[in-house]
């Protein structure tokens, strides 16, 4: 299915509506937490949602302000007329498990009086939201679903893209004598293989140089890496995938960041690209003069 220009997120206090805001953030959404409904369509044209950009909105909308959901259906209507496509999502959890989340956390429910009982706050907030639930597109019920099942279920709802794409993968490379960097989330050490650095006709060139990348990868020792290397990839994606993880680091080091760590992570993202993952690549220290 397209994915809707506007997802309104509403439901009881507790259920999780914060984290699918997270979701809908990690899927490309422009997102705003407690909106008034009535601004709906002033958002959606200020973000050009209408302006033919591809662009979607998600919004999370609660009881916190008096009469919140007076005009929410005056409000999907107007961007009916406008043209706009949504679907209200409707967050639930038993009555128990808001009540526990609630003394877990030790934070005051939104619509609570001045004393009152969290019990009596949550069957007052469902009373509220009866008529809204009652007209939302997709109910979820999160008493017993991990933050990953949520994720799984509303990427698959929606989301244009495959699974393997919603991950973002930055594969770079970099020099060990320049520094570790601190965002990787894999990292791995070509500094045995092959270094060109030792070549003449190869030391100013870089692992962007065809001659450099034979001279690393045309080798047993250099085949034998990347078949392994490769594997271990096609074990490990599938797992942060499933795991639901937005955005992976994957570091490829070798002395100076000139040589072999460019020629392999050049071959590592063409790769990940093959199978399905939105790759981006850069080379940290390969605008620094040194060399080796």
């Amino acid at each position: 299915m397209n994915a809707p220009d506007v997802v309104v997120i509403t439901g009881m206090s507790g259920s999780g509506r914060t984290q699918a805001l997270h979701v809908f953030e990690d899927m490309g959404y422009y997102c705003i937490d407690n909106l008034p409904p009535r601004l709906l369509l002033d958002l959606a044209g200020m973000v050009g949602i209408n302006a033919g950009v591809g662009r979607h909105l998600a919004v999370t909308c609660d009881l916190r302000s008096q009469g919140l959901f007076d005009d929410l259906a005056d409000s999907l209507a107007s961007l009916t007329d406008h043209e706009m496509s949504y679907r209200v999502v409707f967050l639930d959890a038993s009555d128990e498990v808001l009540v526990r989340r609630y003394n877990e956390n030790r934070r005051r429910h939104p619509i609570a009086y001045e004393g009152e009982e969290v019990a009596h706050a949550v069957a007052r907030e469902r009373a509220l939201l009866a008529d809204v639930k009652a007209h939302a597109d997709l109910v979820i019920d999160t008493t017993s679903l991990t933050t990953r099942a949520l994720t799984a279920q509303l990427r698959r709802v929606f989301s244009e893209l495959t699974e393997q794409q919603l991950l973002e993968v930055h594969v770079f490379s970099f020099g060990f004598k320049h520094g570790l960097p601190a965002e990787a989330d894999l990292m791995i050490d070509v500094r045995f293989l092959p270094n060109p650095f030792y070549e003449p006709e190869l030391r100013d060139l870089n692992g962007n140089d065809a001659a450099v990348a034979r001279y690393v990868l045309d080798n047993t020792a250099g085949q034998d890496f990347l078949a392994a290397w490769e594997k271990l990839l096609d074990t490990v994606m599938p797992g942060y995938v499933a795991e639901g993880k937005s955005l992976l680091s994957i570091a490829v080091g070798c002395t100076g960041g000139q040589h072999r760590s460019v020629a392999i992570a050049n071959v590592t993202a063409a790769h990940l690209s093959e199978l399905g993952y939105r790759v981006s690549i850069s080379h940290r220290d390969l605008p620094k003069a040194a060399r080796g």
